[in-house]
């Protein structure tokens, strides 16, 4: 009787060490690891292209002619490319942009000056412009709104009926426009440019001295997108 509850006794105990070996051979399920999403920031470099559409005014006028063209409009298609980096505070987003267009703004007037200085054509044509411009918005997570001014340089041409004339000009630009991040990579945008490039001075035919004065002042709507990293 003691022998059979002795064995009895050794086999149980035997079972409750297999079962535990077991259990620690077992592999143990992990814990899963809480998905932490880092916040969006429009801290960086960035660089993309634009397109867009511009209308401005511009005239000729020669004051020991007398006479001038009237204003007249100037319009035509624009296309290029910005390179810029953001710093993020908060929700404010500083910035710093170049950028440089090849433009197609074009119009023609009419009036004595034309016949005096141009021989019977009077037209003024920008064929490229560039900017370089401070930003400042304010960031509502992916959307952001800013303003933005700074430098504007570019050609004006007065067209002749005897040759075409080029200067090249200093002037600045302001605007606002709107961003929004697809993803963290890249982003769109609208803005609008007014684009100020003063007056250059071109040779008269009438006189035969720099008196002929040439403003060009635009207004610029541009879409683009940028790659940012």
């Amino acid at each position: 009787m003691n022998r059979s509850l002795f064995v009895a006794i050794a086999a149980v105990f035997l079972g409750a060490g297999a079962l535990s070996a077991q259990a620690a051979d077992m592999p143990v399920k992990a814990k899963p690891v809480p998905f932490v999403d880092v916040p969006f920031s429009w801290t960086g470099f960035y660089a993309g292209v634009n397109g867009g559409y511009g209308w401005g005014r511009s005239s000729w006028s020669d004051p020991l002619v007398g006479a001038d063209s009237g204003s007249f409009n100037t319009r035509g298609a624009l296309l290029g490319g910005q390179l810029g980096y953001n710093w993020q505070l908060g929700s404010v987003v500083f910035g710093v942009e170049t950028d440089a267009d090849w433009a197609n703004l074009t119009g023609s007037g009419i009036g004595g000056v034309c016949l005096a200085d141009g021989g019977g054509l009077c037209q003024t044509k920008q064929d490229w412009f560039g900017t370089t411009r401070g930003r400042i918005g304010y960031a509502f997570g992916r959307w952001l709104p800013y303003v933005t001014g700074g430098a504007a340089y570019g050609d004006i041409k007065a067209l002749q009926s005897n040759g075409t004339s080029t200067a090249t000009r200093l002037g600045w630009s302001g605007g606002a426009g709107l961003e929004y991040s697809i993803d963290r990579n890249w982003s769109a945008k609208v803005e609008y440019l007014h684009l100020d490039l003063g007056t250059a001075g071109f040779f008269s035919a009438a006189n035969n001295a720099t008196t002929l004065s040439v403003p060009a002042k635009d207004d610029l709507v541009r879409a683009g997108i940028n790659y940012h990293w």
